[in-house]
């Protein structure tokens, strides 16, 4: 018989670059294998009975443990041997509870007396009893780091295998692999025990599988997520509601919105009603698309169906709509939602609060700052930093460090959106040095400048002809080995040149080069064309 490795498809040794596009193949060499041969049948390897020594040790433990006669069970423990533990849990394995208290207590006094064959046999007992979670756990700490080898899983895999047949188990056995694997994001190991599972005629639970594509959706790899949906229709496992939901996400995610619609709509057909998070999925698509016409659209027929709107709906909307700078569509939408009697959460206040402090409303953020207060709705740090930039973006800067007073009462600490926001206020009242003050407090209190603060910076010290600032900020920004804005870059260069500081724009230049930090599409011509 060929050997059980051959059969699996290891993809252990692929690099990381190549990972996800592995999972896709593993699969689709296990379909051409399958097309081209039949089911495989279940091994079955003998268990050597225990004799002498070992029988009378197996006999008398299993009755101590039969009548949880503990104190005698310690007087053995010293004796204790893999073959021994293996047998006493074979001979105690139509009691669950029993079996998983000596799992347990052997466990405790030597860890190392639990082999693949030990582990295998619990796994076994507890599936056959529907107690997953406890076999979880147990596979969790099987699979933690340091514990086994890095192929830890695939030879568990084949322990319970082999020991299948003697346990009488249960196919829920690999399911519950499958499924742990899935949940620790060991995507390899999860995709292996796939394919082989349906080598030898089982197939894992639609929950299993859920977890599977969840975790691949949980790390933004919905084109994985894909083609194992796919491969669940080849084997027909029948997908639920939550299945199609995640597909529909997927579709979304990939940019394939018709794709998503299509699903959306094949659900009636596979017996499955759309719910609300079907809908909520399908409306933020097309909100990230830019076609508010037909998410509307969308909202309005959830409701034709029975389906009614949630916070997430609502909140979904007023963001696109928000984000598209059509406030009064969103304030709409806002009065609708309390009308229908949804309370609006935070993240719909604060997305509120956001849209018109980007536009220099701030009085119209206070009002609904005031009115979440008044609901019972507690702010958060997204709550503040929306405020802020309101105040800080009409220059009221006073306003703006009341607040950040406040946090400290509230308990909530400062962030980068926190400082970028007053940066902005002192950049707006063209305050230089309280600007680049604050820049200094941000980095002490260890938050992270991007891009764009650093480019406000030196942006207004350029309109503002304060040159030494200029280069502060340029030295800041080129320990951080951060990029400036080419149309930026232009405006100092030719503003050194203006005050007949040639060299300083040579070395400058010089500096930025070396760095390679040189930003995209610079014209260098236009600089040193006439030189």
């Amino acid at each position: 018989m060929y050997s059980l490795q051959l059969r699996r498809f290891s993809i252990l040794v692929d690099s990381a670059k190549n990972f996800h596009q592995n999972i896709v193949q593993s699969i689709a060499s296990a379909n051409s294998k399958r097309r081209n041969r039949t089911q495989i049948p279940l091994p079955h390897r003998t268990i050597p009975e225990p004799i002498g020594q070992d029988l009378d040790f197996v006999n008398v433990a299993h009755s101590h443990l039969t009548h949880s006669d503990w104190a005698k069970l310690e007087s053995l423990a010293s004796r204790l041997t893999p073959f021994r533990v293996k047998h006493v849990l074979l001979k105690a394995q139509k009691d669950y509870v029993l079996s998983l208290e000596f799992f347990r207590w052997v466990e405790l006094k030597s860890p190392k007396l639990h082999t693949l064959e030990t582990r295998s046999i619990i796994l076994h007992v507890l599936t056959k009893n529907r107690k997953f979670k406890s076999a979880e756990s147990i596979v969790r700490k099987s699979f933690e780091p340091g514990s086994f080898d890095i192929d830890l899983p695939g030879k568990l895999f084949d322990a319970v295998l082999y020991s299948y047949r003697v346990c009488d188990s249960s196919p829920r056995v690999f399911d519950l692999l499958f499924k742990t694997c899935a949940h620790m994001k060991k995507f390899r190991n999860a995709t292996d025990m796939f394919c082989s599972m349906k080598e030898y005629g089982f197939l894992p639970t639609v929950e299993s599988c859920n977890a599977y594509i969840s975790s691949l959706m949980s790390l933004n790899r919905p084109d994985i997520a894909l083609a194992f949906y796919r491969e669940m229709q080849r084997s027909r496992i029948s997908p639920n509601v939550y299945t199609v939901n995640m597909v529909i996400g997927a579709f979304c995610k990939s940019g394939k919105l018709e794709k998503a619609v299509e699903v959306f709509r094949e659900m009636e057909n596979i017996n499955l009603k759309p719910n609300v998070v079907s809908y909520n999925t399908l409306i933020s698509g097309h909100c990230n698309n830019g076609l508010f016409n037909i998410a509307m659209k969308l909202k309005n027929t959830m409701e034709r169906n029975g389906v009614c709107p949630d916070d997430v709906t609502f909140g979904t909307l007023i963001h696109g709509l928000c984000k598209e700078g059509k406030l009064h569509e969103a304030n709409k939408l806002f009065s609708e939602m309390k009308r229908v009697g949804v309370a609006p959460s935070v993240v719909t206040y604060n997305t509120m609060i956001n849209g018109y402090s980007q536009v220099g409303n701030s009085e119209m953020g206070n009002r609904f700052y005031e009115e979440m207060s008044s609901n019972g709705v507690k702010a958060d740090i997204l709550t503040y930093n929306a405020l802020i930039l309101g105040f800080c973006r009409e220059g009221k800067t006073k306003k703006a460090a009341y607040l950040v007073k406040e946090l400290d009462k509230v308990g909530l600490v400062p962030n980068s959106s926190t400082f970028s926001a007053l940066i902005i206020g002192q950049c707006v009242r063209k305050n230089l040095d309280r600007a680049f003050q604050l820049y200094k407090s941000m980095v002490r209190a260890g938050c992270h400048p991007n891009e764009s603060i650093f480019n406000m910076l030196v942006s207004t010290f350029v309109k503002n002809e304060d040159y030494d600032g200029v280069l502060q900020v340029l030295k800041e920004m080129q320990g951080r080995s951060v990029t400036i804005d080419s149309v930026i870059l232009t405006e100092i260069l030719d503003g050194f040149r203006k005050c007949g500081e040639e060299e300083v724009v040579r070395k400058v230049f010089q500096e930025i080069e070396a760095r390679c930090l040189m930003p995209k599409g610079f014209d260098q011509t236009r600089i040193f064309g006439s030189w």
